[in-house]
């Protein structure tokens, strides 16, 4: 009970801190809706998903100086470069414009679902996260009953957050008021993943030079 309680409270505290996924799910939220951002949502909770499995069956190949890690940061890195340009891009648009051919320009709520895995899948805070997961529950004697527990635990835990972030940013009131600002928002978002971006791909130059 003990394990549970401190990688569930720490699992939680780690959801707390904004990243990639954050900015995707509010940024959709804004733009495109409630219903639009819950894709993301659920993609965002389907890759936590893999990577909770991964972590619970003992996967601890992965970490900062990896190969794997070095891959999974220099492909994250172009995908939140991408994310922030066209973040940018939106932001340049009238949003009454963008807000009336959301429902064309956005491809759906599976095109969100797909943007969320994939934010998920390759966001390197959640990537460390899992892998030192899955080094403290290989150190631990956590039985299959406490592992299943964890995984259904965190996978909820991510979907229902995300989901009650959307339900805040998206509330009427908020939304009349952030309305106005979304270009200015998306502007910022775009920014912060675009930094974000290049910090990854700084990391992984750096180590590509220092490798033998």
């Amino acid at each position: 009970m003990t394990l549970f309680l401190l990688i569930a409270s720490t699992h939680f505290l780690a959801l707390l801190s904004p990243g990639p996924d954050f900015f995707l799910i509010a940024r959709s939220t804004l733009a495109h809706g409630r219903w639009v951002a819950s894709g993301a949502c659920a993609g965002v909770a389907l890759a936590n998903g893999l990577y909770i499995s991964l972590a619970l069956t003992g996967f601890t190949r992965m970490n900062t100086g990896s190969p794997l890690f070095v891959l999974l940061q220099g492909a994250g890195g172009l995908y939140l470069l991408y994310l922030g340009v066209k973040f940018l891009q939106s932001a340049r648009h009238d949003t009454q414009q963008r807000i009336s051919a959301s429902g064309a320009s956005t491809g759906g709520w599976w095109h969100h679902v797909l943007m969320g895995l994939l934010s998920g899948l390759l966001n390197p805070k959640n990537a460390l996260f899992y892998a030192s997961l899955a080094s403290v529950l290989a150190s631990s004697r956590a039985g299959p009953v406490l592992h299943i527990l964890l995984g259904l635990w965190m996978f909820f835990i991510v979907l229902l957050w995300d989901l009650f972030i959307t339900v805040l940013i998206g509330h009427p009131r908020w939304q009349q008021r952030i309305q106005k600002h979304l270009p200015r928002i998306e502007q910022l978002c775009g920014l912060l993943l675009c930094l974000i971006a290049t910090a990854a791909l700084f990391n992984v130059a750096q180590h590509l030079t220092e490798a033998p």
